[in-house]
């Protein structure tokens, strides 16, 4: 019995075609959806990152404001310097402002000391309750 012989149809020739194209190469529509989704992971890394980095430095300047505002109580409590009511640090924080406002309290013989340091947007107030030097 003799095998039935298959015509060769266009399909199958056009078939061919795009398989063997495929093999060759990316196509533009392949390399575009790359393009957008690596496009789209830097856009969002890079977003991060600089939150990341103002989170950071926001850190920073409270840290320092904090120190700053305790260093300015213990000089007040001990009076070892004369301290003015309002100021700024001298060097390396001068960018740092500070308001020294010392009260008595509603207890007998104890005074309220409060100190607010602030920089930019960033405010710390630290209060601290000692007894009167008599």
């Amino acid at each position: 019995m003799e095998e039935p012989k298959f015509k060769k149809s266009t399909i199958l020739d056009f078939r061919f075609i795009i398989l063997k194209s495929r093999r060759e190469g990316f196509t533009l529509l392949e390399v575009m959806i790359a393009l957008a989704i690596v496009g789209g992971l830097l856009v969002t890394l890079i977003y991060t990152l600089n939150y990341n980095l103002d989170i950071a430095s926001r850190h920073e300047i409270i840290t320092t404001a904090t120190m700053l505002a305790k260093e300015m109580i213990a000089d007040v409590e001990t009076g070892g310097k004369s301290i003015d009511i309002e100021g700024k640090f001298p060097k390396p924080y001068e960018d740092y402002h500070y308001k020294v406002d010392i009260k008595d309290s509603k207890y007998p013989g104890v005074s309220e000391i409060a100190v607010t340091v602030d920089r930019d947007k960033e405010r710390v107030k630290l209060t601290k309750l000692v007894r009167k030097a008599k």
